[in-house]
């Protein structure tokens, strides 16, 4: 008790210093619980507390200590005293470290005493720095219930299943690679969570926990379960975390929850399948062939298959799958879609957002499984219309309506209306004309094929700013398109038009797009379909960036205009590159390509990879991101590789507006951006003396003259070092036939350095007496797209000029005796 004493200072001193810690610990000694976690001294007080009211602490049965407390070790040794302990909490994550986060707990280990405590059931030793379970645990007789999560334990020991009380065990968030067999003996146990470690298999033995209702195996490295669990326990499981490789789990009766590792989570209720069913699951990248969506559709999740194909089950299964937030999208509401096999419809959803992890879930029942995704949708509003006739108001704009007369049907109809708000400074934009105006854009629709029998009465409001009062009626025009918003007719003249102070109300038989505009334009139907298509587009840029310690990977990704700049942020620690590409417009679902270019080389066997080229499908809302390795054919000892990524689209729909499919500059009509990419030289390729490599000579060359300036020998081998793979496009732009070109590449087919030198000194022999020699050299390399070797020959040229004139002034010669003494630029 003396060095207890010395090290809590409760001599003369501490009475003197402290007189409330005593009474202020005391305070939290009630009911036989001792919360002391919340104490940056908790063991401390504890420590005065055993000293002073020994009597009182031996009867605590409920004590919480923090592991971060420096007098954690002296505690541990008095613990064995509490024989009355029911539940020990010994955490770490109390304190936190300069950058916010939580510091792991000093406790290693428990001491052996800590296994007499016959009354302990509960134990959380969560947060930790344990490495191996401390062997006293397996000797507490009543333990239920034990938590160990985010420890670093590799291995549980092999008579782990001796706790044959235990209810609930978690180690998630540890570094477990197997499993003893004798978990298998747990009889009772209720909840295991494994999460979050490194599990390669299971043992079969896990199959004998018939007990167990909640299971999760998620962040681990399974590739499969064992069968015994499928079979053996999953009447009695009701919720299962499956991990990243599992693809199939078992519904019976007894019903269940299912949680994926992706998120989207399942419940089977009781009697939902009447026998024993396999469910096989896997998400798939949305396919624009067999994903259809609708105009003015978002996307915002991957593709759930869930088979087999069609099954009905007794009862409704709920799932929910999470989904990217909808944050830009206004006026829309998200639904669940699903593949009946023949045509995609929408499922009644509710959405919901996580607390914690702020997740956005999409939830919907089901009697049957096929195919499913999330999307966002202009808002719908329907209603079934009678004999007797009704009303339809949209619940986007309540100034939108459609009265139904009676007599309108004779069979009941399902109606659907959708309502695409537009503002005046979105009209502006894109038209350039500050006069033009347009209402809310409307879409009806039904489910019957035949025309109504009584005219549908339908109300919209008059274009921003423009009122009954001011209504210039020659410049209103009621357009109508067709369901595709390929052609829009104005239909100004077929209808009758009533107004008032901010409606337009007329009379329609059949349903499709409806859009009021108001301009002094003539052809109004071409500007509609123009802005109609513009409204379905986005505006992104294409980045391309290299990993700062691994050039040779590569991440591209297009994105959204305003997501540019969160974006490089969130990557300019680990990825270094160019600035983003121009603007470009693009289609939800639509197809691009990148393409390696310029001595910059991908594996083609990518199942991604068509013709050479990485296949992307643009989706605003989900991450239109790739990364992947690059190599060069070029020799990078002697040389960085300046390539470049191109982007193309796959094809240029029928529909899209002309200022977005005018052909551009460049071969290939279908270019979107073009950004570079650099692979840093290795070593010098050549050595030291920057001569010819072995086998190769050439004569003494001097290209061009001495007023204009020289390109020598040296000059040449300097800039064949920067050609790379592009020599056979400079060859060609450079005069060399296509039959020279090949047997250069043949003659010297397994060394580049070899062709590039050949193709260049053969065109310099060939040109030699040619005085406009040096300016075709610069004008091919411009028309080649290597704008970085015509720049270095017109510098190499001014530098030989300034050094000409240097010398005809240092002589006092003319001009024109001065050509032996010109002086050609050297590198």
């Amino acid at each position: 008790m003396q060095k207890m004493a010395e090290l809590l200072g409760l001599g003369d001193e501490c009475r003197e210093g402290t007189p409330e810690a005593p009474a202020t610990a005391g305070s939290c000694l009630a009911d036989n619980r001792l919360n002391l976690d919340v104490y940056p001294d908790g063991c401390r007080w504890f420590l005065q507390l055993f000293e002073r009211r020994r009597g009182e602490v031996v009867q605590v049965e409920f004590l919480r200590l923090s592991s971060n407390d420096h007098l954690l070790g002296t505690t541990l040794g008095i613990l064995p005293h509490l024989k009355h302990l029911k539940s020990l909490v010994l955490k770490g994550g109390h304190a936190r470290d300069e950058f916010g986060s939580c510091q792991l707990g000093s406790l290693t280990s428990l001491p052996p005493d800590i296994g007499n405590l016959r009354c302990l059931t509960h134990l959380d030793l969560s947060f930790n720095s344990l490495s191996t379970l401390p062997s006293c645990i397996l000797h507490l007789p009543s333990l239920c219930v034990l938590l160990v999560s985010h420890n670093s334990l590799v291995a549980l020991p092999k008579n782990f299943g001796s706790l044959s009380k235990l209810t609930f065990f978690s180690a998630m968030k540890n570094q477990l690679k197997d499993l003893p067999q004798s978990i298998g003996e747990l009889a009772v146990l209720q909840n295991l969570d494994l999460s979050e470690n490194a599990l390669e298999f299971l043992p079969e033995e896990v199959g004998n926990l018939h007990n167990c209702t909640e299971l999760d195996l998620s962040g681990n490295r399974l590739s499969s379960i064992p069968d015994s669990l499928d079979e053996s326990s999953a009447g009695e499981l009701r919720r299962l975390f499956l991990p990243s490789g599992e693809d199939s789990f078992t519904v019976t009766s007894e019903g269940c929850k299912v949680v994926l590792a992706c998120g989207i989570r399942f419940y089977f209720p009781p009697g939902a399948a009447s026998d024993p069913l396999q469910i096989y699951f896997r998400t798939l990248a949305p396919d624009p062939q067999c994903v259809k969506l609708r105009h003015h559709d978002v996307l915002l999740s991957r593709v759930l298959e869930l088979q087999p194909h069609g099954v009905k089950f007794q009862q409704k299964v709920q799932i929910w799958m999470p989904y990217a937030s909808p944050q830009t999208l206004h006026q829309r509401e998200v639904v669940v879609r699903t593949f009946s096999g023949q045509n995609w419809s929408d499922l009644s959803t509710r959405v919901k957002q996580k607390r914690k992890s702020k997740k956005h879930m999409a939830h919907c029942s089901v009697l049957h499984f096929s195919w499913f995704l999330v999307v966002s949708r202009l808002v719908q509003n329907e209603c079934k219309v009678p004999t007797e006739g009704t009303l339809l108001f949209s619940s986007v704009d309540p100034n939108i309506k459609v009265t139904f007369p009676p007599g309108v049907t004779e069979e009941t109809r399902n109606v659907k209306l959708q309502v695409l708000p537009i503002s005046a400074e979105e009209i502006e934009e894109i038209t350039a004309d500050a006069g033009c105006r347009a209402s809310p854009l409307l879409c009806l629709s039904q489910d019957s094929l035949v025309d109504f029998l009584r005219p549908v009465r339908i109300q919209l409001p008059l274009p921003p700013g423009v009122t009954g009062l001011n209504l210039d009626q020659s410049r209103l025009h009621l357009l109508h398109g067709d369901l595709e918003g390929k052609t829009w007719d104005d239909i100004t003249s077929q209808v009758v038009l009533e107004f008032t102070h901010i409606y337009a109300v007329f009379e329609v038989t059949h349903f499709s797009w409806y859009w009021l505009w108001y301009t002094t334009k003539t052809y109004v139907g071409g500007i509609a379909k123009k802005v109609y298509e513009r409204l379905r587009m986005y505006q992104v840029n294409f980045i391309a960036l290299q990993r700062k310690r691994d050039p040779e990977q590569v991440l591209l990704q297009c994105v959204p205009k305003h997501k540019v700049d969160p974006v490089l942020k969130k990557l300019q620690d680990r990825y270094q590159g160019p600035e983003p590409s121009d603007m470009v417009e693009m289609f939800e679902g639509e197809q691009f390509f990148a393409a390696f270019e310029r001595g910059i080389s991908i594996d083609m066997d990518r199942p991604d990879c068509v013709d050479g080229r990485l296949s992307f499908i643009f989706y605003s809302h989900l991450k239109n991101m790739k990364e992947i390795y690059v190599t060069s054919p070029v020799d990078r000892k002697g040389q960085a590789v300046k390539g470049q990524v191109s982007f193309y689209r796959a094809a240029v729909p029928d529909s899209i507006p002309e200022d977005a499919s005018r052909r551009r500059k460049g071969p290939d009509s279908l270019w979107l951006a073009t950004l570079p990419i650099k692979l840093p030289r290795l070593k010098p390729r050549w050595g030291e003396n920057r001569g010819p490599p072995n086998g190769f000579s050439f004569p003494p060359l001097n290209l061009g003259n001495a007023e204009t300036g020289y390109l020598t020998q040296t000059n040449l081998l300097s800039i064949a070092r920067r050609v790379g793979a592009d020599w056979q496009t400079i060859g060609l732009n450079l005069g060399l036939t296509y039959q020279q070109i090949e047997r250069i590449g043949y003659n010297n087919r397994e060394d580049l350095d070899k062709q590039i030198l050949d193709m260049l000194f053969s065109w310099a022999q060939q040109n030699s007496e040619d005085p406009d020699c040096v300016s075709k050299l610069i004008t091919a390399m411009k028309e080649s797209g290597r704008q970085d070797i015509a720049d270095e020959v017109e510098t190499i040229i001014e530098l030989g000029q300034q050094k000409y004139r240097e010398s005809i002034r240092r002589v006092g010669l003319e001009q024109e005796s001065s050509t032996e003494d010109s002086a050609t630029a050297m590198m």
